[in-house]
């Protein structure tokens, strides 16, 4: 059993994904304190709402240099989701203009839509189709829906980064990988079966 710790930072849904790590048999950890990050196994980055609140707390708690440290210099899986996983970027622009933790290159940009169907901000189930082969879809079939509830989404700069793409307003970025560093955009925790599947193969991948 790996020890998870998940990072409060005061942005939402952490108790859906403390369940979610629960059900597939983890120890989870809500914290905010650098002893408790030295000795976990992987680490998870949730959050819903706004890049720029999103990106001042950590900074605030200096969550961003304990993060850095552990998951940068020592290479502890980590796995971004939703705004977590938008907080990778250098860049974001919901709410202001902010520096997110610039662990990935590329920024985070509204939706802009395509045809009068779609409305923003993109909520509900969509497929996720994977550009490359990647521990975290290990056994989960090409075209498989997860949930999704956001309004801006994360533009990568570099083409290896890039591990699935969804269809809404065009194609964009669902998840992302660089190294030992995993970001998705849906909500494993509220996708059920593949969901909770994805989040298996992270911890999988960890050991």
């Amino acid at each position: 059993m790996s020890r998870v710790a998940i990072v409060d930072y005061d942005m939402g849904n952490i108790d859906s994904v403390v369940r979610a790590v629960e059900e597939v048999g983890e120890r989870p950890l809500v914290t905010d304190k650098e002893s408790d990050f030295e000795t976990a196994t992987s680490i998870i980055l949730p959050g819903v709402g706004s890049f720029a609140i999103g990106v001042r707390n950590l900074r605030q708690k200096g969550l961003d240099k304990i993060l850095a440290r552990q998951v940068i210099e020592n290479r502890i899986p980590f796995l971004g989701i939703c705004l977590g996983m938008q907080l990778l970027a250098e860049t974001g622009f919901e709410g202001e203009k902010a520096s997110g933790l610039g662990w990935i290159e590329g920024e985070v940009v509204k939706f802009l839509p395509k045809t009068m169907g779609e409305k923003i901000p993109h909520v509900g189930w969509n497929e996720v189709n994977t550009c490359r082969a990647s521990a975290l879809f290990k056994n989960i079939p090409a075209g498989k829906d997860f949930y999704f509830t956001h309004s801006y989404h994360f533009v990568p700069r570099r083409n290896q980064d890039v591990l699935a793409l969804t269809a809404y307003c065009g194609n964009f970025i669902s998840a992302v990988q660089k190294d030992n560093i995993f970001g998705v955009q849906f909500h494993p925790e509220k996708s059920l079966r593949f969901g909770l599947k994805l989040l298996d193969n992270f911890f999988s991948a960890a050991l």
